[in-house]
Parts: C-alpha cells; sequence; structure tokens
C-alpha cells in the first residue's frame, strides 16, 4: 500500500499585496539600516539620542551591531521571519527603555507592526501559518 503525504495549500501572493508588503518592508530596511549604521559609526545624533534614554555610550556600538545583524536577517528572504522576530524582541527593548524614560512608545509598537505586516504580506507560508481569514 502507498502512502501519499499531501503538502498544505499555499496560499498565492497577488501582485497588489506583494508590491504593498514589499514597499512596507523597504521603508522599514532603509529606517534600520540607518539607524544601526549611525550606531556603530558613532554618529553624534545616535550617541546623544542612546544617552538621553539612559543607556552608556559604550552601548551604542553593540547596539548598533545587534539591530543590523537583525536587519540583514530581515533582508534575506529565507529569514525574513527570524529577522522579524528578532526585530520584534529589539524593538520590545525600545519600547521598555521608552517607557522607562516617559517618552511616547506609538512609535516602537507602530515600527514593530509594520515589519510584520511587510513579512506577512510577502511570504505566503507566513500566512498559511497564521491565516486572517478562513
Amino acid at each position: 500500500m502507498e502512502t501519499t503525504q499531501s503538502q498544505p495549500a499555499t496560499t498565492k501572493n497577488s501582485k497588489a499585496s506583494f508590491i504593498t508588503g514589499t514597499a512596507i518592508s523597504v521603508l522599514c530596511i532603509l529606517f534600520l539600516l540607518f539607524d544601526s549604521i549611525g550606531k556603530i559609526v558613532r554618529e553624534s545624533h545616535s550617541l546623544s539620542g542612546t544617552k538621553q534614554l539612559g543607556w552608556p555610550e559604550t552601548a551604542v556600538q553593540p547596539l548598533g551591531i545587534i539591530l543590523l545583524i537583525c536587519t540583514i536577517l530581515y533582508i534575506i528572504p529565507k529569514t525574513k521571519v527570524l529577522g522579524s522576530i528578532l526585530l520584534t524582541a529589539y524593538l520590545g527593548g525600545a519600547t521598555a527603555t521608552m517607557m522607562r524614560v516617559g517618552l511616547p512608545l506609538y512609535f516602537s509598537i507602530i515600527f514593530g507592526i509594520l515589519v510584520w505586516v511587510g513579512a506577512y504580506l510577502t511570504n505566503s507560508k507566513l500566512r498559511d501559518l497564521l491565516p486572517l481569514v478562513k
């Protein structure tokens, strides 16, 4: 007796959702690269902003390197979901830091949502795993 294994049906990407997801992802990527590289090269605005949040100057470059690694993983299609998870963790830390110093939380939360929206719209396997509509 022959056993056949059926693969779950994958949702096709519509062209519009793929283009929208790509546009959202590119905007997120550009900002994340700008932020991470600014931290790595110790740009003055990155240094002063990070110090204002209560972080020592010695933490700026490691934060930039961590953010750059997460962003690179987000850029690569095969590791985009892992990058999304790691960026969520990074942005969760940013949210906690903002809460601790009394700054508005909306930017890091909205940015985290946009990272996932971009991943969701461009990755049919992710949509199969987390279907919003059945």
